[in-house]
């Protein structure tokens, strides 16, 4: 994941990589057929994508606060797509809580980078099983 504060309109914009092969198979559990992210129809896809990332992905501007995740869309990237979202914080702030889960109830060693660009300062958090959720500060 790769997240930048734009300090100016007051909002992470994030754009986050993901394998097709890993995305499709978290979408298709509980479908009655697979998932294709390139067959299936914006109109059905764009739902279940950002139903997903505002399950496995929860920022706030402090611990328990769920800020509204703004689904932009995706991007293809040979075998991977990039999903782009942005969060718009309710005031200027110093840090965020990011919980992030993204793929981790399919893969037990799932790990999920995020870095992060915010007031001038640029640092990386690695979130794992047990460790989902971290406070980010600049």
């Amino acid at each position: 994941m790769e997240a930048r504060l734009n300090a100016k309109t007051q909002q992470l914009e994030v754009a986050l990589k993901v394998f097709t092969d890993d995305m499709e198979a978290v979408l298709s559990n509980g479908q009655p057929r697979h998932v294709s992210i390139a067959e299936t129809p914006a109109a059905q896809l764009t739902p279940m994508l950002a139903g997903y990332l505002r399950r496995t992905v929860v920022i706030g501007t402090k611990p328990g606060e769920v800020l509204p995740l703004n689904y932009l869309g995706l991007q293809q990237e040979k075998d991977a797509y990039w999903l782009y979202f942005s969060v718009k914080l309710p005031r200027p702030v110093q840090g965020l809580t990011m919980r992030h889960r993204l793929l981790m109830d399919q893969f037990s060693d799932q790990m999920n980078i995020v870095n992060l660009d915010a007031g001038g300062k640029k640092q990386s958090a690695l979130f794992r099983d047990g460790n989902e959720e971290q406070q980010l500060s600049w």
